[in-house]
């Protein structure tokens, strides 16, 4: 089945409740973090842009995971994580710009497209606005 709204994504198993979990989330996030600060130290090229992108890609879902598991959610797919962006964390803007990062991944990493050093640069801008506002409310919450 392919989820079309969180609600599928409950019903079809590939969202489900677990214990919150506060040290996973906080390991989830400072992995994130580190692995950011490793990425910022390159020169993005033609020839690496791609690779910087899913990096940050990548650290754009764990901060996504932790919040989702503060929430006491282990989400199985991407399409559910945006799901869970748009209609969990009530944000379509972060929603339309999470789908648009996930789509350009898609494209290099399934369907073996390349990607120009502008279009990696406009998407890693796109990853780092949602990770700063979902990585503060993880923050937020890890701090209560």
């Amino acid at each position: 089945m392919k989820e079309s709204s969180w609600n599928d994504c409950i019903f079809g198993n590939k969202a489900v409740k677990v214990s919150p979990d506060r040290q996973k989330s906080k390991s989830l996030v400072e992995t994130a973090k580190e692995r950011i600060e490793f990425v910022k130290a390159i020169v993005i090229t033609e020839k690496n842009a791609r690779f910087v992108f899913e990096d940050y890609y990548t650290s754009l879902i764990e901060v996504v995971h932790a919040l989702a598991i503060l929430d006491g959610f282990k989400i199985e797919n991407h399409v559910c994580l945006g799901f869970y962006i748009k209609e969990v964390q009530k944000s379509e803007r972060l929603f339309l710009l999470f789908d648009s990062c996930r789509y350009a991944r898609n494209s290099v990493v399934y369907y073996g497209k390349s990607m120009e050093m502008e279009t990696a640069k406009i998407n890693i801008g796109k990853a780092v606005v949602i990770i700063n506002e979902l990585g503060k409310a993880v923050d937020l919450r890890l701090k209560k």
